[in-house]
């Protein structure tokens, strides 16, 4: 009867685990998805690949949850599975490159009002950044996350982080006001 009493206890303790596990889970997908979704799409540019990243994202944290003993560094701790799940999306896939150029390509497309074209300008002068300034100015815009975090996420110095950040804006600078003069000596 004692053992049956245990065996009981033991059960409801593992429903009770689950069930916080699940509520857990839940509220950090709540929160989050939509911060997690916007970055993914920052780094691949393409919705339905996003939406990939972000559920193989979110199925790692489900996976590793009990590893989350902070929950302030969730969001952190999900970008960081984002960019080693975009990581490997690169391992597993072999390119098949054609003569077409590449700007060729990111160019097709033409925004329709005077907003979307700004967006779209800045949205591809951020592209053209090198990965080491892009990253930590993607992180910092779309992610919010101070230097601090994004040194921690990248495993850089702060000092690095910041240093990559002020040159980041300030290519970013220079390249809108280069285009805005091309723009104005064309109309």
């Amino acid at each position: 009867m004692f053992t049956n009493w245990r065996k009981k206890k033991s059960e409801q303790s593992v429903k009770s685990d689950m069930l916080n596990k699940q509520r857990r889970y839940d509220s950090l997908v709540r929160a989050l998805h939509k911060d997690i979704f916007r970055y993914a799409f920052w780094l691949c540019g393409d919705k339905q690949v996003a939406e990939d990243i972000t559920q193989e994202t979110f199925l790692r944290a489900w996976k590793s949850l009990d590893s989350l003993k902070d929950e302030k560094a969730a969001k952190a701790w999900l970008i960081t599975i984002l960019r080693r799940e975009n990581a490997r999306r690169f391992e597993r896939k072999q390119f098949d490159y054609s003569d077409v150029e590449q700007d060729t390509l990111a160019d097709s497309y033409s925004p329709s009002t005077e907003e979307h074209a700004e967006q779209y300008l800045i949205r591809r002068h951020i592209s053209r950044l090198e990965p080491e300034y892009r990253e930590p100015l993607v992180l910092q815009i779309i992610g919010g996350f101070s230097g601090d975090e994004i040194a921690e996420m990248l495993e850089l110095n702060r000092n690095t982080v910041m240093t990559r950040l002020f040159r980041a804006r300030n290519q970013l600078k220079d390249a809108l006001e280069s285009a805005e003069i091309r723009g104005q000596s064309n109309g």
